[in-house]
């Protein structure tokens, strides 16, 4: 699918929320149905998950219950069940260096956070269940190179 660059927002996210829930909201509230993200900043305490394989589900994988510097977060935003779906996996770092990886999930308590979100136009990205991965996934690609 080739699309186009539509709008651009940047900014922060609220003190105390949830990191997923906060991008959750910001993508309604501008009924962003398609585009590409990154986070940067730091968190008081996280949760991630990783997606099992063989059982087929999303498990969470830690619980950080310390301070935290993102040191990345990318993500996707299409659609899922009719609804605005933001899919981000995340990189953190503890005071030590150390660091930890998988999938945002809830349970990542902001303490400053700053975005740049690119909304994407000229199509739609619906979610739908992959038979061999037990993923809801975009849509196979038509185009081949």
């Amino acid at each position: 699918m080739q699309v186009q660059q539509g709008r651009v927002f940047i900014g922060r996210l609220p003190h105390h929320g949830d990191l997923l829930m906060s991008l959750t909201d910001l993508c309604r509230q501008e009924n962003i149905r398609l585009g590409v993200f990154s986070v940067i900043g730091a968190l008081t305490g996280a949760r991630l998950g990783y997606y099992n394989q063989n059982t087929r589900n999303y498990i969470e994988c830690l619980r950080l219950d310390e301070r935290l510097e993102i040191v990345s977060a990318t993500g996707n935003i299409s659609l899922k069940d009719s609804q605005i779906f933001v899919h981000s996996h995340i990189i953190l770092s503890n005071d030590q260096g150390a660091t930890y990886g998988g999938h945002l999930v809830e349970g990542c308590m902001i303490f400053a956070a700053e975005y740049c979100i690119r909304e994407l136009t000229g199509g739609e990205l619906v979610r739908q269940e992959d038979s061999q991965t037990g993923l809801s996934l975009w849509p196979l690609s038509n185009t081949s190179r």
